[in-house]
Order: structure tokens, then sequence, then C-alpha cells
């Protein structure tokens, strides 16, 4: 099983455009393939295509700041997001 380590917590969905934001707690950058758990329902693996900061595209975002990026099911406010270590 691989390594994870929490980075943030989901903090808004944005059902319409399938965009996320994550209040982070850990630096996230595109490339990263992250695990998103929410309880029973919500438990999937995706890679970070990409990351945005007031609608401005950027690579990497760190610690305290909240990030949208595209997510590939639904998720919820108080989700947990992990980074997987390879």
């Amino acid at each position: 099983m691989a390594k994870e380590k929490q980075i943030g917590k989901i903090t808004h969905y944005f059902n319409k455009i399938n965009v996320g934001v994550i209040e982070l707690s850990e630096e996230l950058k595109t490339g990263d393939k992250i695990h998103i758990l929410g309880g029973e329902e919500r438990d999937f693996e995706q890679e970070v295509e990409s990351i945005q900061i007031e609608h401005e595209n950027v690579e990497k975002a760190g610690k305290g700041e909240a990030v949208g990026f595209k997510v590939e099911e639904a998720v919820k406010p108080g989700d947990k997001v992990f980074k997987v270590l390879e």
C-alpha cells in the first residue's frame, strides 16, 4: 500500500464546473497524485492536472493557501486530501 500524508481538506465544491477548493497544510504541485477521502461515499485518487489561486494558474501552492482544482468525482467540504507518496 502506498504511503500518504494529509495535505489539507476540502472547503468548497463547485459542482457545475467540477472544481474543489483545498485549504492546504502542506505544499501541492501539478503532477502530484492525491487521494480524497470523505466517509464511505468518497474515496478516490487522481492526478492534479492544474491548480488555481484566485483564478490564476500556478504550478505549486504552499501551506495556508486555498487552491482550486478540477476533481474527477464530487467532493464535499470536510473531505480529507492526502498526497500519495511513491
